[in-house]
Protein backbone atom coordinates (compact mmCIF):
# COMPACT_ATOMS: atom_id res chain seq x y z
CA UNK A 1 0.00 0.00 0.00
CA UNK A 2 1.60 3.54 -1.26
CA UNK A 3 5.58 3.35 0.23
CA UNK A 4 4.72 0.21 2.10
CA UNK A 5 8.09 -1.42 0.22
CA UNK A 6 10.24 1.97 1.88
CA UNK A 7 9.65 0.44 5.38
CA UNK A 8 12.85 -1.34 6.17
CA UNK A 9 13.15 -4.40 8.69
CA UNK A 10 14.77 -4.43 11.92
CA UNK A 11 17.30 -6.90 10.93
CA UNK A 12 18.37 -4.76 8.08
CA UNK A 13 18.68 -1.64 10.08
CA UNK A 14 20.90 -3.47 12.79
CA UNK A 15 23.16 -5.29 10.34
CA UNK A 16 23.83 -1.10 8.77
CA UNK A 17 26.66 0.65 9.48
CA UNK A 18 25.53 3.36 12.12
CA UNK A 19 26.42 7.29 10.84
CA UNK A 20 26.92 9.64 13.88
CA UNK A 21 24.55 12.66 14.66
CA UNK A 22 27.44 14.96 13.07
CA UNK A 23 26.75 13.44 9.97
CA UNK A 24 23.51 13.62 9.75
CA UNK A 25 23.82 17.32 10.52
CA UNK A 26 26.60 17.82 7.58
CA UNK A 27 24.47 15.48 4.90
CA UNK A 28 21.50 17.60 4.85
CA UNK A 29 21.75 16.97 1.15
CA UNK A 30 18.74 18.55 -0.98
CA UNK A 31 18.60 14.86 -2.53
CA UNK A 32 15.75 12.19 -1.42
CA UNK A 33 17.11 9.67 0.79
CA UNK A 34 16.04 5.87 1.57
CA UNK A 35 14.15 5.81 4.02
CA UNK A 36 15.00 2.47 4.81
CA UNK A 37 19.31 4.05 5.73
CA UNK A 38 20.08 4.92 8.75
CA UNK A 39 21.55 8.60 8.84
CA UNK A 40 22.30 9.03 11.96
CA UNK A 41 19.50 11.50 13.49
CA UNK A 42 18.25 9.13 15.63
CA UNK A 43 20.24 10.86 18.19
CA UNK A 44 20.17 14.74 17.42
CA UNK A 45 21.17 16.37 20.59
CA UNK A 46 18.86 19.70 21.14
CA UNK A 47 21.23 22.55 19.66
CA UNK A 48 21.58 20.23 16.22
CA UNK A 49 17.62 20.30 16.30
CA UNK A 50 16.88 23.65 17.18
CA UNK A 51 17.35 25.52 13.66
CA UNK A 52 15.09 22.63 11.84
CA UNK A 53 12.44 22.90 14.39
CA UNK A 54 12.25 26.27 14.07
CA UNK A 55 12.10 26.40 10.18
CA UNK A 56 9.52 24.21 10.04
CA UNK A 57 7.28 25.55 13.02
CA UNK A 58 6.82 28.43 10.50
CA UNK A 59 4.68 25.96 8.63
CA UNK A 60 2.48 25.65 11.93
CA UNK A 61 1.61 29.21 12.14
CA UNK A 62 1.25 29.39 8.34
CA UNK A 63 -1.22 26.75 7.97
CA UNK A 64 -2.73 28.37 11.19
CA UNK A 65 -3.17 31.89 9.50
CA UNK A 66 -4.83 30.05 6.23
CA UNK A 67 -7.18 27.71 8.47
CA UNK A 68 -8.47 31.33 10.32
CA UNK A 69 -8.28 33.42 7.33
CA UNK A 70 -10.01 30.78 5.63
CA UNK A 71 -13.11 31.27 7.96
CA UNK A 72 -13.23 34.48 7.13
CA UNK A 73 -12.63 34.10 3.07
CA UNK A 74 -15.52 32.04 3.21
CA UNK A 75 -17.94 34.15 5.01
CA UNK A 76 -17.36 36.36 2.04
CA UNK A 77 -18.00 34.19 -0.63
CA UNK A 78 -20.98 33.31 1.21
CA UNK A 79 -22.17 36.71 1.80
CA UNK A 80 -21.43 37.75 -2.16
CA UNK A 81 -22.74 34.02 -3.95
CA UNK A 82 -25.64 33.44 -1.13
CA UNK A 83 -24.55 30.60 -0.61
CA UNK A 84 -27.27 28.42 1.97
CA UNK A 85 -26.30 27.44 5.25
CA UNK A 86 -26.51 23.79 3.67
CA UNK A 87 -23.97 24.90 0.77
CA UNK A 88 -21.75 26.41 3.73
CA UNK A 89 -21.30 22.70 5.09
CA UNK A 90 -19.94 21.46 1.86
CA UNK A 91 -17.02 24.09 1.59
CA UNK A 92 -15.98 21.77 5.16
CA UNK A 93 -16.71 19.02 3.74
CA UNK A 94 -14.05 19.84 0.57
CA UNK A 95 -11.14 21.05 2.94
CA UNK A 96 -11.06 18.18 5.49
CA UNK A 97 -12.22 15.83 2.65
CA UNK A 98 -8.83 16.76 1.63
CA UNK A 99 -7.48 14.82 4.41
CA UNK A 100 -8.78 11.59 4.33
CA UNK A 101 -7.66 11.68 0.65
CA UNK A 102 -4.29 12.27 0.41
CA UNK A 103 -2.09 11.09 3.93
CA UNK A 104 -3.22 7.42 3.47
CA UNK A 105 -1.94 7.85 -1.09
CA UNK A 106 0.53 10.01 -1.89
CA UNK A 107 1.19 12.60 0.98
CA UNK A 108 2.19 9.31 3.30
CA UNK A 109 3.85 7.62 -0.24
CA UNK A 110 5.89 10.93 -0.98
CA UNK A 111 7.37 11.63 2.54
CA UNK A 112 8.37 7.82 2.34
CA UNK A 113 9.96 7.50 -0.84
CA UNK A 114 11.76 10.93 -0.90
CA UNK A 115 11.55 12.05 2.44
CA UNK A 116 10.76 15.28 4.99
CA UNK A 117 12.48 18.10 2.75
CA UNK A 118 10.53 17.07 -0.75
CA UNK A 119 6.90 16.66 0.80
CA UNK A 120 7.31 19.95 2.62
CA UNK A 121 8.13 21.43 -0.68
CA UNK A 122 5.40 19.15 -2.18
CA UNK A 123 2.90 20.68 0.38
CA UNK A 124 3.64 23.99 -0.24
CA UNK A 125 3.18 23.87 -4.05
CA UNK A 126 0.05 22.10 -3.56
CA UNK A 127 -1.61 24.93 -1.10
CA UNK A 128 0.00 27.66 -3.26
CA UNK A 129 -1.87 26.40 -6.87
CA UNK A 130 -4.98 26.01 -4.72
CA UNK A 131 -4.28 29.47 -3.50
CA UNK A 132 -4.71 31.02 -7.14
CA UNK A 133 -7.16 28.80 -8.12
CA UNK A 134 -9.12 30.81 -6.04
CA UNK A 135 -8.82 34.28 -8.42
CA UNK A 136 -10.91 32.64 -11.25
CA UNK A 137 -13.70 31.12 -8.54
CA UNK A 138 -13.91 34.82 -7.73
CA UNK A 139 -13.81 36.46 -11.42
CA UNK A 140 -16.69 33.49 -12.16
CA UNK A 141 -18.49 33.82 -8.66
CA UNK A 142 -18.70 29.76 -9.23
CA UNK A 143 -19.30 28.07 -5.92
CA UNK A 144 -18.06 24.46 -7.25
CA UNK A 145 -14.58 26.13 -8.51
CA UNK A 146 -14.46 27.67 -4.79
CA UNK A 147 -15.22 23.76 -3.59
CA UNK A 148 -12.44 22.42 -5.45
CA UNK A 149 -9.71 25.55 -4.36
CA UNK A 150 -10.70 24.74 -1.20
CA UNK A 151 -9.86 20.95 -1.43
CA UNK A 152 -6.56 21.36 -3.15
CA UNK A 153 -5.87 24.30 -0.34
CA UNK A 154 -6.73 21.19 1.92
CA UNK A 155 -4.46 18.44 0.01
CA UNK A 156 -1.18 21.12 0.26
CA UNK A 157 -1.98 21.48 4.23
CA UNK A 158 -2.76 17.88 5.06
CA UNK A 159 0.80 16.99 3.13
CA UNK A 160 2.47 19.71 5.10
CA UNK A 161 0.93 17.99 8.02
CA UNK A 162 1.72 14.49 7.32
CA UNK A 163 5.73 15.55 7.01
CA UNK A 164 5.96 18.16 9.58
CA UNK A 165 3.66 16.79 12.74
CA UNK A 166 6.19 13.76 13.06
CA UNK A 167 9.24 15.54 11.88
CA UNK A 168 8.76 17.91 14.88
CA UNK A 169 7.94 14.86 16.85
CA UNK A 170 11.02 13.09 15.80
CA UNK A 171 13.69 15.48 15.39
CA UNK A 172 15.73 15.84 18.82
CA UNK A 173 15.92 14.03 22.25
CA UNK A 174 12.92 11.57 22.21
CA UNK A 175 11.83 12.62 25.47
CA UNK A 176 10.97 15.49 24.78
CA UNK A 177 8.85 14.83 21.07
CA UNK A 178 5.77 15.76 22.77
CA UNK A 179 6.90 18.77 24.32
CA UNK A 180 8.02 20.00 20.89
CA UNK A 181 5.10 19.37 19.32
CA UNK A 182 3.02 20.94 21.38
CA UNK A 183 5.18 24.26 21.29
CA UNK A 184 5.09 24.46 17.63
CA UNK A 185 1.51 23.86 17.45
CA UNK A 186 0.96 26.81 19.84
CA UNK A 187 1.94 29.28 17.13
CA UNK A 188 -0.18 27.35 14.76
CA UNK A 189 -2.95 28.56 17.41
CA UNK A 190 -1.39 31.62 17.53
CA UNK A 191 -1.80 32.40 13.38
CA UNK A 192 -5.55 31.04 13.61
CA UNK A 193 -6.47 33.81 16.41
CA UNK A 194 -4.47 36.63 14.30
CA UNK A 195 -5.80 36.09 10.77
CA UNK A 196 -9.52 36.93 11.53
CA UNK A 197 -8.21 40.06 13.30
CA UNK A 198 -5.98 41.04 10.16
CA UNK A 199 -8.68 39.98 7.57
CA UNK A 200 -11.28 42.32 9.18
CA UNK A 201 -9.21 45.04 10.54
CA UNK A 202 -6.63 45.42 7.20
CA UNK A 203 -7.80 43.28 4.11
CA UNK A 204 -11.99 44.27 4.37
CA UNK A 205 -12.24 47.36 6.32
CA UNK A 206 -15.02 49.35 4.37
CA UNK A 207 -15.45 46.86 1.63
CA UNK A 208 -18.21 45.89 0.03
CA UNK A 209 -19.91 42.93 0.76
CA UNK A 210 -20.36 41.95 -2.46
CA UNK A 211 -17.24 43.28 -3.86
CA UNK A 212 -14.68 40.03 -4.03
CA UNK A 213 -11.24 41.99 -5.89
CA UNK A 214 -9.39 42.06 -2.45
CA UNK A 215 -10.27 38.09 -1.35
CA UNK A 216 -8.13 37.49 -5.18
CA UNK A 217 -5.65 39.91 -4.14
CA UNK A 218 -5.13 37.99 -0.91
CA UNK A 219 -5.10 34.74 -1.99
CA UNK A 220 -2.67 35.71 -4.87
CA UNK A 221 -0.48 37.41 -1.65
CA UNK A 222 -0.75 33.82 0.32
CA UNK A 223 0.37 32.02 -3.01
CA UNK A 224 3.16 34.30 -3.61
CA UNK A 225 4.31 33.93 0.29
CA UNK A 226 3.96 30.13 -0.04
CA UNK A 227 5.77 29.78 -3.45
CA UNK A 228 8.79 31.22 -1.61
CA UNK A 229 8.55 29.67 1.50
CA UNK A 230 9.37 26.78 -1.05
CA UNK A 231 12.28 27.70 -1.91
CA UNK A 232 13.54 28.37 1.31
CA UNK A 233 13.01 24.91 1.91
CA UNK A 234 14.55 23.82 -0.94
CA UNK A 235 17.96 25.62 -0.01
CA UNK A 236 17.86 25.04 4.01
CA UNK A 237 19.74 22.81 6.30
CA UNK A 238 17.22 20.06 7.01
CA UNK A 239 18.38 16.50 8.86
CA UNK A 240 16.42 13.46 7.34
CA UNK A 241 14.92 10.89 10.00
CA UNK A 242 14.15 8.22 8.17
CA UNK A 243 11.91 4.97 9.59
CA UNK A 244 15.19 2.96 9.56
CA UNK A 245 16.07 5.41 12.74
CA UNK A 246 13.06 5.40 14.38
CA UNK A 247 13.59 1.56 14.29
CA UNK A 248 16.81 2.03 15.95
CA UNK A 249 15.81 4.61 18.03
CA UNK A 250 13.22 2.28 19.40
CA UNK A 251 15.22 -0.52 19.25
CA UNK A 252 17.76 1.23 22.04
CA UNK A 253 15.19 2.33 24.70
CA UNK A 254 13.60 -1.17 24.60
CA UNK A 255 15.02 -1.67 28.30
CA UNK A 256 12.98 1.38 29.69
CA UNK A 257 9.91 0.55 27.27
CA UNK A 258 9.90 -2.79 26.39
CA UNK A 259 9.62 -2.60 23.11
CA UNK A 260 8.82 -5.44 20.84
CA UNK A 261 8.82 -5.30 16.95
CA UNK A 262 5.28 -5.86 15.60
CA UNK A 263 3.65 -6.10 12.26
CA UNK A 264 1.42 -2.48 11.52
CA UNK A 265 -1.58 -4.66 12.04
CA UNK A 266 -0.59 -5.07 15.34
CA UNK A 267 -0.23 -1.62 16.88
CA UNK A 268 -3.40 -1.55 19.16
CA UNK A 269 -2.37 1.84 20.26
CA UNK A 270 -1.94 3.46 16.87
CA UNK A 271 -5.47 2.53 15.72
CA UNK A 272 -7.35 3.57 19.00
CA UNK A 273 -5.23 7.08 19.01
CA UNK A 274 -6.75 7.24 15.07
CA UNK A 275 -10.41 6.42 15.95
CA UNK A 276 -9.72 8.83 18.92
CA UNK A 277 -8.29 11.73 16.76
CA UNK A 278 -11.07 11.33 14.02
CA UNK A 279 -13.62 12.04 16.42
CA UNK A 280 -11.85 14.75 18.81
CA UNK A 281 -11.10 16.93 15.39
CA UNK A 282 -14.92 16.33 14.55
CA UNK A 283 -15.91 17.06 17.88
CA UNK A 284 -13.84 20.71 18.24
CA UNK A 285 -14.57 21.99 14.80
CA UNK A 286 -18.54 20.89 15.71
CA UNK A 287 -17.73 23.25 18.27
CA UNK A 288 -15.83 25.85 16.71
CA UNK A 289 -18.39 25.93 13.66
CA UNK A 290 -21.32 26.52 15.81
CA UNK A 291 -19.92 28.98 19.00
CA UNK A 292 -20.90 32.37 17.32
CA UNK A 293 -24.71 30.92 17.19
CA UNK A 294 -24.15 29.31 20.77
CA UNK A 295 -23.48 32.87 21.87
CA UNK A 296 -26.19 34.17 20.06
CA UNK A 297 -28.83 32.09 20.88
CA UNK A 298 -27.42 31.41 25.01
CA UNK A 299 -27.04 35.28 25.66
CA UNK A 300 -28.82 37.26 22.90
CA UNK A 301 -25.86 39.05 21.42
CA UNK A 302 -25.47 40.64 18.30
CA UNK A 303 -23.53 38.32 15.63
CA UNK A 304 -20.45 40.53 15.91
CA UNK A 305 -20.41 40.71 19.86
CA UNK A 306 -20.24 36.75 19.70
CA UNK A 307 -17.20 37.00 16.97
CA UNK A 308 -15.05 39.31 19.55
CA UNK A 309 -16.76 36.36 22.33
CA UNK A 310 -15.33 33.73 20.23
CA UNK A 311 -12.01 35.95 19.14
CA UNK A 312 -11.57 35.39 22.91
CA UNK A 313 -12.22 31.78 22.90
CA UNK A 314 -9.40 31.61 20.27
CA UNK A 315 -7.03 33.05 22.28
CA UNK A 316 -7.49 30.63 25.47
CA UNK A 317 -7.12 28.35 22.86
CA UNK A 318 -3.18 29.52 22.27
CA UNK A 319 -2.87 30.22 25.67
CA UNK A 320 -3.88 26.35 26.66
CA UNK A 321 -1.46 25.02 24.44
CA UNK A 322 1.59 27.35 25.67
CA UNK A 323 0.49 26.00 29.13
CA UNK A 324 0.47 22.50 28.39
CA UNK A 325 4.00 22.63 26.74
CA UNK A 326 5.09 24.01 29.53
CA UNK A 327 3.45 21.73 32.18
CA UNK A 328 4.87 18.72 29.69
CA UNK A 329 8.10 19.80 31.30
CA UNK A 330 7.51 18.49 34.89
CA UNK A 331 4.22 16.17 34.36
CA UNK A 332 3.72 13.50 32.49
CA UNK A 333 1.72 13.64 28.89
CA UNK A 334 -0.37 10.99 29.79
CA UNK A 335 -1.26 12.50 32.24
CA UNK A 336 -1.83 15.82 31.00
CA UNK A 337 -3.96 14.43 27.84
CA UNK A 338 -6.34 12.56 30.97
CA UNK A 339 -6.39 15.91 33.09
CA UNK A 340 -7.75 18.16 29.69
CA UNK A 341 -9.73 15.61 28.24
CA UNK A 342 -12.11 15.30 31.97
CA UNK A 343 -12.12 18.87 32.00
CA UNK A 344 -13.35 18.99 28.41
CA UNK A 345 -16.17 16.46 29.41
CA UNK A 346 -17.19 18.36 32.47
CA UNK A 347 -17.71 21.84 30.54
CA UNK A 348 -19.08 20.36 27.50
CA UNK A 349 -22.06 19.25 29.43
CA UNK A 350 -22.09 21.96 31.36
CA UNK A 351 -22.34 24.12 28.18
CA UNK A 352 -25.58 22.19 27.08
CA UNK A 353 -27.39 23.80 30.49
CA UNK A 354 -25.69 27.10 31.18
CA UNK A 355 -26.64 30.13 29.36
CA UNK A 356 -26.18 33.80 29.43
CA UNK A 357 -22.46 34.88 29.51
CA UNK A 358 -22.02 31.99 31.62
CA UNK A 359 -22.43 29.57 28.89
CA UNK A 360 -20.38 31.57 26.85
CA UNK A 361 -17.74 31.54 29.85
CA UNK A 362 -18.06 27.65 30.20
CA UNK A 363 -17.94 27.05 25.85
CA UNK A 364 -14.95 29.43 25.98
CA UNK A 365 -13.31 27.36 28.91
CA UNK A 366 -13.85 23.82 26.26
CA UNK A 367 -11.39 25.54 23.76
CA UNK A 368 -9.00 26.21 26.35
CA UNK A 369 -8.82 22.82 27.37
CA UNK A 370 -9.26 21.53 23.49
CA UNK A 371 -5.89 23.30 22.94
CA UNK A 372 -3.29 20.01 23.83
CA UNK A 373 -5.53 17.38 22.79
CA UNK A 374 -4.43 17.14 18.88
CA UNK A 375 -0.86 17.29 19.71
CA UNK A 376 -1.01 15.24 22.18
CA UNK A 377 -2.71 12.14 21.06
CA UNK A 378 -0.52 12.50 17.63
CA UNK A 379 2.91 12.20 19.63
CA UNK A 380 1.49 9.10 22.30
CA UNK A 381 0.41 7.74 19.02
CA UNK A 382 3.21 6.84 17.38
CA UNK A 383 5.38 6.28 20.22
CA UNK A 384 7.23 2.73 19.59
CA UNK A 385 6.09 2.94 16.38
CA UNK A 386 9.67 2.04 15.02
CA UNK A 387 9.69 1.35 11.64
CA UNK A 388 6.01 1.94 11.12
CA UNK A 389 6.81 5.49 12.18
CA UNK A 390 6.04 7.25 8.69
CA UNK A 391 3.08 5.25 8.06
CA UNK A 392 1.37 5.68 11.04
CA UNK A 393 1.78 9.28 11.32
CA UNK A 394 0.17 9.47 7.57
CA UNK A 395 -2.90 7.82 9.40
CA UNK A 396 -3.21 10.34 12.17
CA UNK A 397 -3.21 12.75 9.90
CA UNK A 398 -6.05 11.36 7.89
CA UNK A 399 -8.38 10.78 10.87
CA UNK A 400 -8.71 14.62 10.57
CA UNK A 401 -11.18 14.30 8.34
CA UNK A 402 -13.79 13.66 11.37
CA UNK A 403 -14.27 17.54 10.64
CA UNK A 404 -16.15 17.20 7.57
CA UNK A 405 -18.18 14.72 9.34
CA UNK A 406 -19.01 16.28 12.90
CA UNK A 407 -20.05 19.94 12.11
CA UNK A 408 -23.12 19.09 9.61
CA UNK A 409 -24.45 16.56 12.29
CA UNK A 410 -24.47 19.41 15.14
CA UNK A 411 -25.66 21.74 12.85
CA UNK A 412 -28.67 19.63 11.95
CA UNK A 413 -28.97 18.56 15.49
CA UNK A 414 -29.31 22.98 15.64
CA UNK A 415 -31.35 23.62 12.77
CA UNK A 416 -34.11 20.91 14.75
CA UNK A 417 -33.44 21.23 18.43
CA UNK A 418 -31.43 24.33 19.55
CA UNK A 419 -27.41 24.68 19.39
CA UNK A 420 -27.70 24.10 23.12
CA UNK A 421 -29.10 21.01 22.77
CA UNK A 422 -26.85 20.03 19.67
CA UNK A 423 -23.79 20.46 21.61
CA UNK A 424 -24.85 16.56 22.08
CA UNK A 425 -22.80 15.64 18.73
CA UNK A 426 -19.06 16.99 20.06
CA UNK A 427 -19.78 15.18 23.40
CA UNK A 428 -19.83 12.40 21.75
CA UNK A 429 -17.29 12.23 20.01
CA UNK A 430 -15.03 13.74 23.23
CA UNK A 431 -16.57 10.64 24.95
CA UNK A 432 -15.08 8.22 22.42
CA UNK A 433 -11.63 10.56 22.51
CA UNK A 434 -11.60 10.51 26.14
CA UNK A 435 -11.58 6.87 26.08
CA UNK A 436 -7.91 7.30 24.54
CA UNK A 437 -5.95 8.94 28.02
CA UNK A 438 -7.79 5.88 30.12
CA UNK A 439 -6.54 3.19 27.74
CA UNK A 440 -2.60 5.05 27.72
CA UNK A 441 -2.72 5.57 31.60
CA UNK A 442 -3.92 1.75 32.79
CA UNK A 443 -2.34 -0.19 29.85
CA UNK A 444 0.23 1.46 27.86
CA UNK A 445 1.99 3.69 31.34
CA UNK A 446 5.02 1.73 30.80
CA UNK A 447 6.19 2.05 27.32
CA UNK A 448 5.40 5.71 27.76
CA UNK A 449 7.27 6.64 30.76
CA UNK A 450 10.24 4.68 29.53
CA UNK A 451 10.76 6.87 26.27
CA UNK A 452 10.24 9.90 28.87
CA UNK A 453 12.81 8.20 30.85
CA UNK A 454 15.39 7.75 27.85
CA UNK A 455 18.33 9.88 27.69
CA UNK A 456 18.74 9.42 24.36
CA UNK A 457 20.08 12.91 22.48
CA UNK A 458 21.35 14.38 25.69
CA UNK A 459 25.45 14.12 26.38
CA UNK A 460 28.04 12.57 29.19
CA UNK A 461 31.25 11.95 29.60
CA UNK A 462 31.95 9.81 26.60
CA UNK A 463 29.77 11.94 23.63
CA UNK A 464 26.36 11.97 22.93
CA UNK A 465 24.01 8.82 24.37
CA UNK A 466 22.81 7.17 21.73
CA UNK A 467 25.19 7.78 19.11
CA UNK A 468 27.46 5.66 17.46
CA UNK A 469 30.48 7.77 18.26
CA UNK A 470 29.41 7.02 21.93
CA UNK A 471 29.09 4.03 21.98
CA UNK A 472 32.52 3.75 20.06
CA UNK A 473 34.05 5.30 22.87
CA UNK A 474 32.44 3.22 25.83
CA UNK A 475 33.60 -0.23 24.12
CA UNK A 476 37.26 1.53 23.60
CA UNK A 477 37.20 2.68 27.05
CA UNK A 478 36.28 -1.24 28.62
CA UNK A 479 38.84 -2.58 26.00
CA UNK A 480 41.50 -0.64 27.50
CA UNK A 481 40.25 -1.33 30.98
CA UNK A 482 40.79 -4.49 30.80
CA UNK A 483 43.97 -4.85 28.72
CA UNK A 484 44.91 -2.63 31.82
CA UNK A 485 43.77 -5.55 34.03
CA UNK A 486 45.30 -8.01 32.19
CA UNK A 487 48.50 -6.51 32.03
CA UNK A 488 48.57 -6.24 36.00
CA UNK A 489 47.66 -9.44 36.14
CA UNK A 490 50.68 -10.71 34.36
CA UNK A 491 52.90 -8.74 36.03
Amino acid sequence: MFGRKEEPELAEVLNQRRPSNVEAIKNQHRKSISNRGLTGASALTVRQSIFPIILVTTLFFLWGFAYGLLDVLNAKFQTSLDITAAKAGGLQGAYFGAYLVGPPTYSGWIVRRFGYRWTFITGLCIYGVGALMFWPSAVYRSFGGFCGSLFIVGSGLSTLETSANPFIATCGPPRLSEFRLELSQSFQAIGSVMAPLLASRVFFTNADPNDLSKVQYTYVGIAAFVFCLAVVFFFSPIPEVTDADMALQAEQCSDLTGYEEKPLRKQYKLFFGVAAQFCYVGAQVGVASQFIKYSVESAGISEASASDRYAIGQGLFALGRFAAAGAMMFCKPRWILMVFMTMIMIFIVAAMGAYGEAGIAVLSLVLFFESCIFPTIFTLSIRGLGRHTKRGSSWIVASVCGGALFPALTGLVADNKSYHISMVVPLIGFLVAFAFPIYLNTLCAKELDGFRETKIGYSDADGTIGDATHDERRLSAISEKRGYVADVDAV
